[in-house]
């Protein structure tokens, strides 16, 4: 699929950007940095109103990555944000019992609503999102849209958001036996449906899931940029400068 001509910075980075060169989308720019780049943004009503204020960094690399998020034919497959560690989910407990479960943190929430807000703001808004039930991915998409949201009342217009079981923590009570069906699933995926609007497919998930279907270990909050069209290969990664190791699936974080 051939992606639409857009006026955005991500379309137009790749061939205008010198290295230390910033080009604005809204009120996000674009900045390289070594073998990736940096976005930032200033969220409208922020000078005013300090809980707007947005002082995360969506991180990229490589760089020629930024090429690749201009298409809408791509899928964006994300582990769900920060969770307090503290808390384990209780045996055979259910994807939607929220009480019996690890959770997102406050600091986490607040992290996914900037890195919603710093993908609206730099033209990364998804043409459809889908979620796995558990409460921290839940969680996690409504922290995003939040943010996403404040940034861009419009945001999300046009954007379906569906529950998909299939997402569902690999082998845990009601989860996925194995990844095939969410394998299958990002490998269709060639763009949005007709009158829905433009941008990849944002899926998120767990750790478990991703790592099998990608051979790659992910920090909460990060995401993987895969080609369908190439086998669902991994051609890069994004997250929060602040992203970090967890101490359930990093042991040396725990060091």
């Amino acid at each position: 699929m051939t992606p639409p001509l857009r006026s955005t910075v991500l379309a137009l980075a790749c061939a205008l950007l010198p290295v230390a060169a910033a080009a604005q989308s809204m009120s996000g720019a674009v900045v390289r940095d070594g073998d990736g780049g940096r976005m930032t943004m200033v969220m409208p009503g922020s000078e005013t109103d300090p809980d707007r204020a947005v002082t995360e960094e969506l991180t990229f690399a490589p760089w020629a990555t930024l090429g690749d998020l201009a298409r809408d034919d791509v899928v964006l497959l994300m582990r769900h944000g920060p969770t307090d560690w503290s808390m384990r989910d209780a045996s055979n407990v259910a994807p939607t019992d929220c009480a019996n479960q690890r959770i997102m943190t406050d600091a986490g929430k607040r992290q996914m609503y900037e890195l919603g807000a710093l993908m609206v703001a730099n033209d990364l808004v998804p043409g459809r999102i889908v979620v796995s039930d558990w409460c921290r991915n839940q969680e996690t998409l409504e922290a995003m849209r939040a943010g996403m949201l404040d940034a861009d009342a419009a945001a999300l217009d046009g954007v379906p958001i569906e529950t998909m079981s299939e997402l569902n923590l690999l082998l845990s009570l009601q989860g996925a036996p194995d990844v095939a069906a969410m394998r299958d699933f990002i490998a269709a995926w060639d763009g949005p449906a007709a009158g829905d609007a433009d941008g990849p497919l944002l899926v998120i998930s767990h750790f478990t899931n991703i790592q099998e279907l990608t051979d790659e270990t992910v920090f909460e909050g990060q995401m993987l940029l895969l080609d369908p069209d190439r086998g669902n290969r991994v051609l890069g990664m994004l997250r929060l400068a602040s992203a970090a190791p967890d101490v359930g699936h990093f042991p040396e974080a725990s060091e």
